[in-house]
Formats: C-alpha cells, sequence, structure tokens
C-alpha cells in the first residue's frame, strides 16, 4: 500500500494503533535497559577495583619477601665468614670465663663498636652486613672453647634486619656448630 491510499483511508499508517503501543513498549524497555546496563557497570568497576587492590597487595607481599631474603643471605654470610674467621684463629687465645651465656649482643652499643664488617658492602642492601664474636668458657667442658657469633644482615632499608646467630665449640680439634635464627631484633 503506497502512502496515498494509506492517508486516503483518513490518517497516516504510522499513526495506527498498533504502532503507537509499539513505541509505549519499546520506551518503557529502555529505561530497563539502561538500568541493567548501569549495575552490570557498577559490577565491573567494583570487581576491577577489587583486582587492583589485591595486585597491590601482591607486589608489596613480594617486595616484603625479597628484602627479607636480601637481608637472611646477607646475614647468612657474614655469620659464615665470621666462622671462618674463628676457626683460622683457631685456639690461640683462650676466652675468658663468663658466666652463663653471653649477652653483649642484646646491647645496640656493644653491638655497633665490637662488631666486625666482613664484608664492604652487600649488593643492594642498605648497609653492610656486621657480626659480633663472643668467647665464653662452657662450665661443663672447661677444655672447649665456646663462641657465639650473632650476624645482622639489612635489606633495601635499614628497618629489614634479619639476626642469626651460631654457637661454635671447639674441643681437642672437634667443632660443633649449633646454628639458631634470632626470631626477634633485640634493639
Amino acid at each position: 500500500m503506497d502512502r496515498d491510499t494509506a492517508t486516503l483511508r483518513g490518517k497516516p499508517e504510522y499513526l495506527d494503533k498498533r504502532s503507537c503501543r509499539t513505541h509505549v513498549r519499546r520506551g518503557h524497555q529502555r529505561g530497563v535497559v539502561l538500568a541493567i546496563v548501569l549495575l552490570v557497570s557498577a559490577m565491573m568497576l567494583a570487581t576491577s577495583a577489587i583486582w587492583f587492590e589485591t595486585s597491590l597487595a601482591a607486589a608489596r607481599a613480594a617486595t616484603n619477601v625479597r628484602d627479607h631474603l636480601q637481608a637472611f643471605h646477607a646475614a647468612d654470610s657474614a655469620l659464615t665468614l665470621c666462622e671462618r674467621d674463628v676457626l683460622s684463629t683457631g685456639d690461640a687465645a683462650p676466652a675468658p670465663l663468663v658466666p652463663g651465656k653471653p649477652a653483649q649482643w642484646k646491647l645496640e652499643a656493644a653491638f655497633d663498636t665490637g662488631a666486625v664488617t666482613p664484608v664492604a658492602q652487600w649488593p643492594g642492601s642498605s648497609r653492610a652486613p656486621q657480626c659480633l664474636i663472643e668467647p665464653w668458657r662452657l662450665a661443663s667442658r672447661p677444655n672447649a672453647n665456646a663462641y657465639l657469633l650473632t650476624a645482622r644482615g639489612f635489606g633495601q632499608s635499614s628497618e629489614s634486619q634479619v639476626w642469626l646467630q651460631m654457637e661454635l665449640v671447639i674441643e681437642d680439634g672437634a667443632i660443633e656448630r649449633h646454628w639458631r635464627r634470632v626470631a626477634a631484633r633485640p634493639f
């Protein structure tokens, strides 16, 4: 049917009742679609924000682990080098009798003044690792020389430190090593 015949009946085709109802329904559906699109967009935005926060937390954790491992390896190397130093000097000088285990390593001033630096700088660390050697005699073994070796290594910041200790006992040419990790910083 052409346009002229539709107009002859009195009203144009685009004003027919059926076509008006469809426009009303489409208008109502457009509002629902907008609400659905906004809801899906908000959910995608929230999901991406959570993923972003999760990736930031994972990056911070990886950096902290790397920093801790850096400090651990520095302290472990310092402890090994101090042990070599003690073993190379041997039983040359008898250790003074100290009642109980040495505790000078817990004092910041004693550690800073008496500690040796076995390497000038550790790669990636803020400071060179340090080692404190404290000799003492074991009351139960008078012929043995005992040493408490305490090492601390640093990460990229001076706040990230790892403390390691080793008890070294030398008696009649036999060497005993008792290694343990110091969990908390003493100062």
